[in-house]
């Protein structure tokens, strides 16, 4: 059953805000990574951002479930890469418990499900159904990301006995581990089959085509939700009003993450200098938003920036 994430009631929250100093107990914020470049991109974008208005900020690499079950417990405040609809079973029950609530939407248009190269669609794989059709071309495995991944246990589960994929093995390694694999196969056009999204620099290196079939786990195009555990942005309204601004896109996000993974820039120093390139979205982020001892944020940042 598909869940319906709440929103935070962060209103009463945001009318706290005041030119006097952020409380004692907001001065740091801890955020979880799960190891994705674009969850990287965007949570260093906050990280600079937040550590330029004063803030202490601790990011801890987690997988995804470990995620949630560490927001639910109070251990992480912040998750900037709940990724819908596929991470829906994986955050339901804690959206439905309260104990992680929504603050906003901060990436539209999003893909994620299986891929393949152009030159395997053009052959006849086209869909899930297919997939099996080509079972000893692609050496009978379906190459996913990191274990425990909610996508990888959705693959897992169509290798049972009937399912789409029996037979098949489903590679679980990492988002590095798999596009290595994936660049190995590619110049000689041999047969591979892969967990590919958007935003992400695959889509300019690889001629790709996504698969339909997965919709009822995968959907189509998704969105990609900011989350904070339970009370957070009541507790701390200042945070609550940035991350609500700070908004993303996918020519953002491949340019940053094609810096990462293609020009193997560090990921802090990589988002840095696109900010630097691109004030302006400083503006948006920033307004209605201030330093942790209560000065406006934005010339602050700025000057952090070197802008």
């Amino acid at each position: 059953m598909k869940k319906t994430i709440r929103h935070a009631t962060a209103v009463s929250a945001l009318a706290l805000l005041a030119a006097g100093p952020v409380a004692a107990a907001c001065d740091s914020v801890s955020f979880s990574d799960v190891g994705w470049t674009d969850i990287t991109t965007t949570t260093s974008a906050a990280k600079q951002v937040l550590t330029a208005l004063g803030y202490d900020v601790d990011v801890k690499i987690l997988s995804v479930p470990v995620t949630y079950a560490s927001m639910d417990a109070g251990d992480v405040d912040v998750f900037l890469g709940t990724w819908l609809p596929a991470q829906e079973a994986a955050i339901g029950p804690y959206l439905e418990k309260g104990s992680i609530e929504e603050i906003s939407t901060n990436l539209e248009g999003t893909k994620y499900t299986l891929a393949v190269p152009t030159y395997l669609w053009d052959k006849g794989l086209q869909s899930y159904a297919d997939v099996a059709k080509f079972k000893d071309e692609l050496d009978g495995k379906i190459y996913g990301i990191e274990p425990g991944n909610e996508g990888n246990g959705y693959l897992i589960s169509l290798t049972e006995a009937g399912k789409p994929f029996e037979g098949f093995e489903v590679v679980e390694s990492s988002e590095q581990g798999m596009l290595a694999q994936v660049s190995r196969f590619y110049p000689d056009q041999k047969g591979v089959v892969f967990l590919g999204w958007e935003p992400h620099p695959m889509n300019a290196n690889f001629d790709l085509k996504y698969l339909p079939g997965g919709e009822e786990f995968f959907g189509g195009e998704g969105v990609v939700k900011t989350v904070a555990r339970e009370g957070f942005a009541e507790e701390c309204p200042n945070v609550a009003t940035l991350l609500k601004n700070m908004t993303f896109t996918l020519p953002m996000e491949n340019e940053i993450m094609g810096k990462i993974l293609d020009g193997g820039e560090d990921p802090d120093t990589a988002v840095k200098a696109w900010i630097e390139a691109n004030p302006q979205v400083l503006d948006t982020w920033l307004a209605g938003v201030t330093t942790t001892d209560g000065a406006e944020g934005l010339p602050v940042v700025k000057e952090e920036f070197g802008l």
